[in-house]
C-alpha cells in the first residue's frame, strides 16, 4: 500500500507509456491475460512439422493431442504428407478451411518466420514454437527470433517460446497435451512455468510418481513474447490453479514480477527454483554495501519481500509442492514427531531445530492421555518413540492423541518396517489417526520403495511420504516461513517531506567538478536533506585551526583524517576517538599527518572533528546497484564490525515500514539492538525511518552507484540516534 505517490521522471526506464491506436489489430491489439486463451483454451490446434515417423516431435506432439484427447480440432500440417495419424494433413496452415486458435511449429530454424507470417494472415490466435536454433545460439539465430517477434506483434498473435517443449491444460473442456513427451500429467491444482525445455519431461515423470496433478504446464524457453510475469497474471485469473511452481533462470522484467507476485502470493503460493546462485560477475565495489552484495541476495531479498518461497532444487520444489497440495499450511511453527525408530528421529529433530523449528515436550494431559493407552516401554516426549515393535495399533492411538493436541502445528510420523510389521497396515493406521486433521502431517518411510503399496496408500490419501527426515524438516521450514509471511501486513511506503533540490545542487556540483563520489561535510549534507539527523561536522586544516574548533565543538572530540582518497581510515590510523585535552588534538593531528604520508600531499592534508558521541550501538546503511534488480537497500551492524561479522540484510529498493523493520530483525546480531543482559533496545523507530528515508532517496535519485552512512549511531533515546559519516559513489556517464 502506497500512502503518496509522486509523478514519475522523465526518462524512468521503469515506466512504460503506450498511445492508443486508432487500428484494433496488429501490435496495438491489448496484450491482457485473456489473449493467452487462445495458447491454453484454443478451439482447434494445427501441428506444422506433424510427421508419421515415429520417435520424431512432430509426430509425438500430434499423437499427444489425439491420446490427451484433446476436445478440439486438430490439423496436422505437411506438405509431403496427405494424411498422419489416421487425420488429413495440409500443404501449409493456408490451407485448413477451418479457423484455427493455435499453432504448434515444428519445423527448421530457416522456416519459422515464413510459417509464422502465414498463421498471421490465416488469423492464428497463438503459436508455440517448439523449433530451437534462435536467441540460445546466438548470431543468426538472434535475428531471426526478431523477425519472428515482429511478425508476432503485427499480427496481434501470442507466442510462447521459441526452444520450448510446448503446453499443457488438464481442464476437462480443453484437455491439451501440445508437448512432445511421453507422460500426460493427471489432473491437478498445480501449474508449472519452466524457462528450461530440457526438464520437461523429468518434471511429467516426477509429478506422477509424486500423485501430483498439474492444472496446466508451460515451457516458455526464451521467452521472446510471453513471459513467466505474463503467466503469472494469467494464471492468477485460473480458478483451476491454486499452487504455481516455476523454474527460471532469469527474469526479463524483475519489477514487473515483484508487483505481480506480491499481491498472487498471498492467494496463491508460488515457489521457485531460481538457477544461478553464483557470484554475480566480478564487479569492483568500493564501498562496503557493494562489497558485501557479491552473492545472490538480489534474488533472495526478491523472494523475500514478495511471499515467493524459493528452493534450491527441483527435488525440493516436489517436495514443498506435495505438502502445499496436500495439506493445510502450518499456522505456527511447533513440531511433533512419532516414531519406532530412535535413529531416524533424532536426524529429524537435529533437521528441524536447525531450521528454526521447535520440537516442544508433551503436556501432562496429553502424556497422561499417552500413557493411559501405549505400553510403558514407549518414551513419553517429544520425538514420541514407540519402539521398534510398535505396529498400526501403536501408530493409530498415539496420532488421535496427538492430532487432538493444540501443543503442535505439525506432526511428523516415521516408520521404519521391521520384519513382523505390515508397512501398509502402518500406512492405514496414520492415515486413521491423523483423520479430521487441520495440523500439517507429513510422514516418513524410511527403507521402503517410492512404489511400494504402504507408500502408495498414504499418496492416495494426501499423505505426502519422504524417505528422510531432513528433507521434511527442509519442507516444512518453507512452509512456515510462507505461513509467517502470510501473516505480515503488507506495510506502507511514506512519503516524506525532504529537500530534493539541495542534494540535487550537491550533485551537480560533484558531477561538474569531475569527482566519482561524495564525502564528507557534503554527503552528510545530502542525508540531513532527507530528514536523517547527522552529527555535526566541522573542518580545519591546520593544528591551530583543528584546536579552535575542539573547543568550539566541546570535549570530548573525534577526529578524522579528511580524504576521499582513503576508504577505510581506521585502517591507515586516520580515526581518533575520546580526544579530551588540546595537547591530545594536538599530538593526533600530528601523528595522523605523519601515518597517512603517501596518500595525501603535505599541503591537502585536513581533518574533521565531530562531538564524541556515547553510548549507542553503531549501525550502517547502504544501497548497491544489482545488475538484475536495480537498488538494493542493506542494514546491518556499523563500523569494523561491517568488514568482520557481515552480519547485513538486503531488500529491493523501495522498501516499507514492514519490510524495513523485518531487514534490522532479520540480522543475527538483532539481540544487541533490541537489548541484551540489561542493555536498553535502541530506538527502532529511528532506524526503520532512516531505512525508508535512503529508500526515497534512491528512489529520487538514480545518480548513485554505491551509498555508504556508517556510522549510524543507534540510540536507545528517542531524538539521539544519529548518522556519523557517509559516503555516496556517482555512476559513471556513459
Amino acid at each position: 500500500m502506497v500512502k503518496k505517490s509522486k509523478a514519475p521522471k522523465k526518462g524512468n526506464k521503469n515506466v512504460k507509456t503506450s498511445k492508443k491506436s486508432k487500428s484494433v489489430t496488429g501490435s496495438e491489439i491489448c496484450r491482457t491475460p485473456a489473449s493467452l486463451n487462445g495458447i491454453f483454451r484454443p478451439r482447434s490446434v494445427a501441428v506444422i512439422g506433424a510427421s508419421s515417423t515415429k520417435l520424431t516431435i512432430g509426430r509425438q506432439i500430434l499423437h499427444n493431442l489425439i491420446q490427451g484427447e484433446f476436445q478440439g480440432k486438430v490439423f496436422p500440417v505437411n506438405p509431403r504428407a496427405e494424411v498422419i495419424h489416421s487425420i488429413k494433413a495440409y500443404p501449409s496452415v493456408m490451407d485448413i478451411p477451418d479457423q484455427v486458435d493455435l499453432a504448434i511449429i515444428i519445423v527448421p530454424r530457416e522456416h519459422v518466420v515464413r510459417v509464422t507470417e502465414e498463421c498471421g494472415q490465416k488469423g492464428v490466435k497463438g503459436i508455440v514454437v517448439i523449433s530451437a536454433g534462435f536467441k540460445e545460439a546466438g548470431g543468426k539465430g538472434i535475428e531471426l527470433e526478431q523477425k519472428v517477434v515482429a511478425i508476432v506483434r503485427r499480427y496481434g498473435m501470442r507466442m510462447i517460446g521459441p526452444n520450448c517443449f510446448g503446453v499443457v491444460n488438464t481442464e476437462p473442456g480443453v484437455s491439451l497435451n501440445a508437448t512432445f513427451g511421453k507422460t500426460f500429467p493427471k489432473r491437478g491444482n498445480i501449474a508449472f512455468v519452466s524457462q528450461s525445455g530440457a526438464l520437461g519431461e523429468a518434471i511429467m515423470v516426477h509429478a506422477q510418481e509424486a500423485h501430483l496433478g498439474f492444472s496446466m504446464f508451460a515451457s516458455i524457453g526464451n521467452k521472446a513474447d510471453i513471459s513467466g510475469n505474463d503467466l503469472l497474471e494469467y494464471l492468477a485469473e485460473d480458478p483451476s490453479t491454486e499452487i504455481i511452481l516455476m523454474y527460471i533462470e532469469n527474469f526479463g522484467d524483475p519489477r514487473r514480477f515483484i508487483r505481480i507476485a506480491r499481491e498472487l502470493s498471498r492467494t496463491k503460493p508460488i515457489v521457485v527454483v531460481k538457477s544461478g546462485r553464483t557470484v554475480q560477475g566480478a564487479r569492483a565495489a568500493s564501498s562496503h554495501t557493494g562489497a558485501l552484495a557479491g552473492l545472490d541476495v538480489g534474488a533472495d531479498a526478491f523472494f523475500e519481500q514478495t511471499g515467493v518461497i524459493r528452493v534450491d532444487t527441483v527435488e525440493q520444489l516436489f517436495d514443498v509442492a506435495s505438502a502445499l497440495s496436500q495439506q493445510p499450511i502450518p499456522k505456527g511453527r511447533r513440531v511433533m514427531i512419532a516414531t519406532n525408530a530412535g535413529g531416524p528421529a533424532i536426524l529429524a529433530t537435529d533437521s528441524l531445530v536447525s531450521q528454526g523449528l521447535e520440537t516442544p515436550q508433551l503436556s501432562a494431559a496429553t502424556k497422561k492421555k499417552l500413557q493411559a493407552t501405549l505400553p510403558p516401554e514407549v518414551n513419553f516426549s517429544n520425538p514420541l518413540d514407540l519402539i521398534a515393535g510398535a505396529g498400526p495399533k501403536e501408530f493409530e492411538k498415539a496420532l488421535k492423541i496427538l492430532n487432538a493436541d493444540r501443543n503442535y502445528d505439525a506432526i511428523i510420523p516415521i516408520f521404519v518396517p521391521p520384519i513382523t510389521v505390515n508397512p501398509s497396515d502402518v500406512s492405514q493406521a496414520i492415515v486413521n489417526g491423523t483423520k479430521g486433521r487441520k495440523k500439517t502431517i507429513l510422514s516418513c518411510f524410511m527403507g521402503v520403495q517410492s512404489g511400494s503399496e504402504g507408500v502408495e496408500v498414504l499418496k492416495e490419501n494426501g499423505m505426502p511420504v519422504y524417505r528422510f527426515p531432513d528433507a521434511i524438516g527442509n519442507t516444512l521450514e518453507r512452509l512456515v516461513w510462507y505461513s509467517d509471511w502470510l501473516k505480515r501486513p503488507p506495510g506502507a511506503i511514506h512519503i516524506h517531506e525532504v529537500n530534493d533540490a539541495k542534494v540535487r545542487k550537491i550533485i551537480k556540483k560533484a558531477e561538474t567538478a569531475g569527482q566519482s563520489e561524495i564525502v564528507g561535510a557534503e554527503a552528510l549534507e545530502i542525508v540531513a536533506a532527507y530528514g536523517i539527523t547527522t552529527a555535526k561536522y566541522f573542518s580545519a586544516k591546520s593544528v591551530d585551526e583543528a584546536v579552535k574548533v575542539a573547543g568550539k565543538v566541546g570535549y570530548p572530540v573525534v577526529m578524522k583524517v579528511d580524504s576521499p582518497r582513503i576508504l577505510h581510515k581506521t585502517e591507515v590510523g586516520g580515526v581518533a576517538v575520546d580526544l579530551r585535552t588540546e595537547s591530545e588534538v594536538r599530538e593526533c593531528y600530528a601523528k595522523m599527518e605523519k601515518k597517512v604520508e603517501g596518500h595525501e600531499k603535505a599541503s591537502e592534508f585536513s581533518v574533521v572533528l565531530q562531538k564524541m558521541i556515547r553510548g549507542g550501538v553503531e549501525t550502517v546503511m547502504g544501497m548497491t546497484l544489482d545488475p538484475t534488480y536495480g537498488p538494493l537497500i542493506m542494514f546491518g551492524l556499523g563500523g569494523v564490525f561491517v568488514e568482520v561479522m557481515k552480519d547485513v540484510s538486503f531488500r529491493v529498493c523501495p522498501v516499507s515500514d514492514v519490510t524495513a523493520g523485518r531487514m534490522i530483525e532479520s540480522i543475527k546480531s538483532y539481540p544487541l539492538l533490541a537489548g541484551f543482559r540489561g542493555s536498553k533496545p535502541v530506538d527502532k523507530e529511528a532506524l526503520v525511518s532512516g531505512l525508508m528515508r535512503l529508500s526515497q532517496l534512491v528512489n529520487d535519485f538514480d545518480e548513485f552507484s554505491e551509498i555508504d552512512i556508517n556510522p549510524f549511531i543507534a540510540s536507545s533515546k528517542k531524538g539521539e540516534s544519529c548518522v556519523v559519516d557517509a559516503r555516496f559513489l556517482l555512476r559513471k556517464k556513459a
